[in-house]
């Protein structure tokens, strides 16, 4: 599967897990997404991602809730394929 934008999917995923209560959401990996997991794990976002070593890595982020609500309120992407910013 091509995906023509693979950071736009991301996001898309995590925010459609946290508005479902998933506790954890599964992503093909590339070394641009754990760098952005990285960033969300640091400022507090997720709680902890993880990468398996398989022919097909896949990303997998623990999402933060706090007393049931989700950390991220809203994740959007500002520069986009078309127009970058």
């Amino acid at each position: 599967m091509s995906l023509s934008d693979p950071i736009g999917d991301m996001l898309a995923r995590i925010k459609n897990s946290q508005m479902r209560n998933h506790k954890k959401v599964n992503l093909p990996s590339s070394k641009f997404k754990i760098k952005i997991a990285e960033v969300l794990k640091i400022e507090g976002y997720i709680i902890d991602y993880t990468v398996t070593d398989d022919s097909k890595p896949i990303l997998e982020i623990i999402l933060k809730y706090n007393s049931g609500n989700p950390v991220i309120n809203s994740i959007e992407r500002v520069s986009k394929p078309g127009r970058r910013i």
